[in-house]
């Protein structure tokens, strides 16, 4: 079997939607995943592990790499800044495995202009009333900050059409047996399993 470039996969959705909690999930059954670790000038949280959930670095620092063309995506959100290092993608996807980005619609739109063959999903939660709830129980904002985000998530969840897979995250179980689904698809689509069987399928296509 010849080696194949790693699948590309994007993951969005509005803040309280369970986008992190399923793709923690399908990680933890899945060893030729991984997920990038994203760049970000927003304070951490007393949850987060800084090279874990993000590389927490200073604004300063960001906009340097910007200049340095070190971000596959970027974009500004709630007034702090994220990205996705171009290298640590690259590197991750040369070695044959999948990469997982957990990005907004922002940086989604930015990923596909360069990178077509990505395979993008949005989630979105069962109603406002779920999402409100599940913002509310993380409480790890305040009520201000709780309201700007249900705002952000519906213009957020307008872009739901520009993504090719859709999943609703009713049921978790249900929604990370569609998650883990996908990815099963993307691996067999014959432009990505036909290279890494390419000697099995000579040897069926060959005269006995």
């Amino acid at each position: 079997m010849s080696a194949r470039s790693g699948i590309l996969f994007i993951v969005s959705a509005p803040s309280g939607a369970g986008k992190t909690s399923l793709v923690h999930a399908l990680l933890a059954t899945d060893d030729k995943l991984s997920v990038s670790v994203s760049h970000t000038t927003r304070p951490r949280r007393p949850s987060e592990v800084a090279g874990v959930n993000y590389h927490f670095i200073q604004r300063r620092t960001f906009t340097d790499m910007i200049a340095a063309n070190a971000f596959l995506e970027h974009a500004e959100v709630f007034g702090n800044f994220y990205g996705t290092s171009r290298q640590a993608v690259q590197t991750e996807l040369a070695t044959g495995k999948d990469v997982i980005l957990e990005i907004d619609w922002q940086g989604a739109a930015l990923v596909r202009q360069t990178r077509p063959d990505a395979a993008s999903i949005f989630i979105v939660p069962p109603s406002q009333a779920a999402l409100r709830a599940r913002l509310q129980t993380r409480a790890q904002d305040d009520p201000d900050v709780i309201e700007s985000r249900l705002a952000e998530a519906r213009g957020e969840m307008a872009h739901f059409h520009e993504f090719d897979y859709l999943i609703i995250n009713d049921d978790f179980g249900t929604a990370l047996l569609e998650l883990s689904a996908i990815v099963l698809a993307e691996r067999c689509r014959q432009s990505h399993s036909a290279g890494l069987n390419q000697r099995l399928l000579d040897e069926l296509l060959s005269d006995p």
